[in-house]
């Protein structure tokens, strides 16, 4: 969206990570404007796309909207449709820029991604193959060209700007140059009136909100009632806990707070930042503390994911686009692994699908994800990563489940799963992606197991171990730490299983940092967890 990211990103990276701040409760305010809670969105431009020039953006987006909707894609995030005729450039770090639609200068849709009926022809393309249309929006930021014009009703109306606004909602673009004071009902009116005019003529099933630390999440939610209730809509919310001022609530908050309390005023979804976070500076074990797996369904469900995007990756063509936070090329695939098998709603990045040689993966991860059916909402157990190496995911959809392993030792197909993906990113024999796909419908639900009389000495602790991959397969080095000892020496723990599969299991104490060493064996008899029961008890 703008050009000094980073040293924005600077003030991100340092910002306060901090994962057990999350607020998540049943009684969060439901109705986020997220689609059918089912959509896989694909960003439909990257930072040079306007400098395409033959053909224009607009005919390269009509060409290939068949092939959009034949690779899984729901809906398309299409780029500022306004015209935008400014330029800039740094000589001493030798970029340019200008025409990428965030310095807009009108509603003109005549701009540097092709013809105002190019625009239409594309966005009926995409409706008529099944791809829903939403479009970036800036309601901001204008023109620089306009700085210094004086801030009144008249100026507003004719679609001019002003600077240094004192009733500005939120936090200035940039220098608070062409910063747009949408609290005035003039520029208010503006917006709804063209908000309307993108989904009559131009076939808008949703809007992408930019910089929506600059104005309202109330007013993004007034102009959603009037554009469309339950349509799409979807906030770029990128502000770090540390960006934010001294007496306010959120500085020391988690990323995911901050996002969520925007989402719950607007009722739209937002970028899940707080994964991006853990992606760019946490390890692999990290990344489930994004928004998309918080243990509140109305959380996960306000998630849009994503890996990079215009800003924050790079982008073919001249300078590499902005690249402000881009992810580490060896973790890309892994993230994309992720992001496409969990919950939120996935978002793909045009040159990962398109230019670079990412979508053969990429369509296989869109196909597994369509097969199982998982939605923004759906649930996710990192049980697994207990008892494995690496990053463990598994997330049940509404017609199966994946389970997904990245970097783990986790190399056996479980029972009733079958193998989908196999990637040796790591160099041979060394696959970082495993991804199954459980070969029935079967729903997973989480067990409570006990293991009385549980005595240790230090460094041992009480495990379960049994027929099901989620207890180890009958490995020991494998098997399921109890962490619950609050009523030592009983042990307890929590872990998802088929709903439909008896599971025999037990106990053992085993070494903490020698999974071989087993000290002792539960005696007798397995003990047998029925399909359905969702409890079970051993003792040693």
């Amino acid at each position: 969206m703008d050009r000094n990211r980073i040293a924005a990103c600077l003030v991100i990276c340092l910002g306060v990570y901090a994962p057990g701040l999350s607020m998540a409760t049943d009684a969060t305010q439901a109705g986020v404007r997220n689609g059918s809670g089912g959509e896989i969105l694909l960003q439909g431009f990257h930072w040079n796309s306007s400098r395409q020039a033959d053909p224009t953006w607009y005919q390269t987006l009509t060409k290939k909207s068949a092939q959009i909707a034949a690779d899984g894609f729901t809906a398309i995030w299409m780029p500022p449709p306004w015209r935008d005729e400014s330029h800039w450039q740094d000589d001493q770090q030798h970029t340019f820029g200008g025409g990428e639609g965030y310095f807009w200068r009108d509603f003109d849709k005549n701009g540097r991604y092709g013809s105002d009926a190019q625009l239409q022809a594309a966005a009926e393309a995409l409706k008529g193959a099944g791809v829903k249309v939403i479009f970036d929006v800036v309601p901001n930021h204008k023109d620089g060209v306009c700085n210094g014009l004086p801030m009144d009703k008249e100026a507003v109306a004719a679609g001019k700007c002003a600077r240094g606004l004192t009733r500005d909602e939120g936090d200035a673009f940039m220098s608070g140059d062409a910063d747009l004071d949408t609290a005035d009902p003039s520029v208010d009116s503006l917006f709804r009136v063209e908000f309307a005019n993108l989904r009559d003529r131009y076939a808008a099933e949703g809007l992408r909100f930019d910089f929506v630390k600059g104005y309202a999440a109330e007013r993004v939610d007034g102009w959603m009632k009037r554009f469309g209730d339950r349509l799409y809509c979807v906030g770029e919310l990128w502000k770090a806990p540390g960006e934010f001022p001294q007496d306010d609530w959120r500085r020391s908050a988690g990323w995911q707070d901050i996002l969520k309390d925007w989402s719950d005023r607007a009722h739209c979804s937002v970028f899940d930042f707080a994964l991006k976070e853990r992606m760019q500076n946490g390890s692999l074990r990290e990344w489930r503390y994004g928004l998309n797996a918080n243990p509140d369904a109305s959380w996960r469900a306000a998630a849009v994911t994503f890996v990079d995007n215009h800003d924050t990756g790079y982008s073919p063509g001249a300078n590499g686009g902005q690249h402000h936070w881009a992810l580490p090329e060896e973790r890309r695939d892994q993230a994309y692994a992720y992001v496409l098998t969990s919950p939120g709603t996935p978002s793909v990045y045009w040159p990962d699908m398109y230019d670079w040689p990412r979508g053969g993966l990429l369509r296989q991860l869109i196909a597994a994800r369509r097969a199982v059916g998982i939605r923004a909402d759906s649930t996710i157990s990192f049980a697994l990563m207990e008892n494995h190496a690496g990053l463990v995911s598994l997330t049940q959809g509404d017609q199966g489940s994946l389970l997904l392993a990245l970097d783990s030792d986790l190399d056996a197909a479980p029972g009733g799963f079958e193998p989908v993906v196999l990637a040796h990113d790591n160099g041979p024999g060394k696959p970082s992606i495993r991804l199954w796909r459980a070969t029935d419908r079967r729903p997973w639900v989480e067990v409570v197991l006990s293991c009385e009389n549980g005595t240790t000495n230090p460094g041992d602790s009480v495990y379960v171990v049994g027929d099901s991959v989620v207890l180890g397969g009958w490995k020991p080095a494998n098997a399921l730490r109890l962490k619950d000892v609050s009523q030592y020496p009983l042990w307890q723990g929590r872990v998802s299983l088929p709903a439909d599969q008896d599971v025999q299991w037990k106990c053992i104490v085993r070494s903490e940092t020698a999974p071989e060493v087993v000290r002792r064996w539960q005696a007798g008899d397995n003990n047998v967890l029925k399909a359905g029961v969702r409890a079970g008890s051993g003792r040693l």
